[in-house]
């Protein structure tokens, strides 16, 4: 058992309960007790979190943590010259590669407040050894909960996609392997470490038949669906040449629009597709920084909210989003709003819902995680707040907001410590970094 006493608490539960200095009991990997003044129990480790903010810990509903070892590359390119830059490098991944940059980018995602992480892997070298596998054992080696996206791309150069032809799949391949990730690896369990989902890369990397099968498999196994959309305006211009419709027509007449569906990006969405995310319950992971570093525009998030969508937060690949963490992003999605919308466009609390409800939503886990509530997986972020630069802001979810990312003061994944005092606990972060600077090196 683990008792946090004396923190201000946001729970994010449905009607937005907060406490001045209040307490959370943990009991295994379940949240018992949220309320207000101490706790009823003195059993059981205590935490004083005098100082500090209680949330839910953040849910990523988007990253590529392979590209770790890439990272500073095609700094001022679009999209699509920084992939035409990229893939060949990708070309060179392996195993071990793979293993030491995922580890690098969830041990920093773990310091920035992020419990759940959704991550795309879509590149699979011939050569490239088992990468699933890289991927697991870096979330079981940080402690972390894993959304695996087995992603797949089988459209190459010689058929006008961008990734060159020996780093793609043919269909059956894609789809066998997608299968056995799942067979393998999904848990459907509610306190589930590891999930797999079904991810075709996006529809300039991916035939119609591809994503049309991938659906129908993961819809039989029973697993969600993911895939990037609508960018960019290339991405848009290219599908209205290709097959004479806008990205998020494509995708729904593929049958790529669901309450199992959530998709990347989603920054270039006509009215009627946002009407039409919301009626369908299609998720949208939101990635602020990366849009911005590689200007591909400002997604609509306030309307994608108002029309019944779940937004999540993402982080996004490390290559183009060089910082990694997802604390920042509650910062950037309520700019990125606000530059679109104006000043109430997004509040400092919406911003904190998408970060934490929405993206379990977006992952089919509201019942799980995403708020503090009797019952849900003790999964949790403790912010510091006392130190200078939070000083004078009264507001606690304004300065977890607004203020510079917190450091972290406990970070819980199932009642268990993954960080605390602001350092990893489940691994070294020296040995990562001396992993990571050897893989990158390898590869470039």
């Amino acid at each position: 058992m683990i008792v946090i006493d004396n923190a201000a608490i946001a729970t994010v539960d449905a009607g937005g309960t907060e406490y001045r200095s209040g307490h959370v009991v943990v009991d295994g990997e379940h949240i018992v007790a949220v309320g207000e003044g101490p706790a009823p129990t003195t059993d059981g480790r205590r935490v004083d979190g005098s100082g500090c903010l209680v949330t839910p810990g953040l849910v990523n509903t988007h990253h590529h943590l392979y590209q770790w070892a890439t990272r500073g590359l095609a700094a001022d390119s679009t999209l699509f010259e920084w992939l035409v830059e990229l893939y060949p490098v990708w070309g060179g991944l392996d195993a071990e590669i793979t293993h030491a940059a995922a580890t690098a980018g969830l041990a920093r995602l773990a310091l920035t407040g992020c419990t759940t992480v959704a991550d795309h892997h879509y590149v699979f070298p011939r050569d490239g050894g088992d990468q699933v596998e890289a991927l697991v054992s870096a979330v079981t080696r940080i402690g972390v909960r894993g959304h695996l996206v087995r992603g797949s791309m089988d459209r190459g150069e010689s058929d006008g996609g961008l990734p060159p032809d020996h780093l793609v799949e043919d269909i059956e391949s894609a789809l066998r392997g997608t299968e056995h990730a799942i067979d393998t690896y999904h848990d459907p369990s509610p306190n589930a470490r590891i999930r797999i989902a079904a991810g075709p890369c996006s529809p300039f990397t991916v035939t119609e038949r591809l994503m049309k099968e991938a659906a129908e498999l993961a819809r039989r196994k029973g697993v969600r669906l993911h895939t990037h959309l609508a960018e960019t305006l290339d991405e848009e211009r290219q599908c209205l040449a290709e097959v004479g419709c806008t990205p998020a027509e494509y995708a729904d007449s593929l049958g790529w629009l669901g309450d199992d569906v959530w998709l990347a990006h989603t920054v270039h969405l006509a009215p009627g597709a946002i009407r039409r995310l919301g009626e369908t319950g299609t998720g949208s992971a939101h990635c602020p920084t990366s849009n911005g570093r590689l200007g591909t525009g400002i997604a609509p998030a306030r309307e994608l909210l108002e029309a019944g969508a779940p937004v999540g937060l993402g982080v996004d690949g490390a290559a183009s989003n060089e910082s990694g963490g997802l604390g920042e992003e509650l910062h950037q999605a309520l700019l990125q709003a606000r530059q679109r919308g104006g000043p109430q466009a997004l509040t400092v609390r919406q911003a904190l819902w998408m970060g934490t409800m929405g993206g379990a939503r977006c992952l089919g886990r509201q019942d799980e995680l995403g708020s503090l509530e009797p019952g849900k997986l003790a999964d949790l972020a403790v912010w510091r707040l006392d130190g200078l630069r939070h000083a004078g802001i009264t507001d606690p979810v304004a300065a977890l907001v607004l203020g510079a990312v917190p450091a972290i003061e406990l970070l819980l994944v199932g009642g268990e410590t993954v960080v605390e005092r602001g350092e990893l606990r489940t691994a070294d972060e020296s040995a990562i970094a001396t992993e990571l600077r050897t893989a990158s090196g390898r590869l470039r």
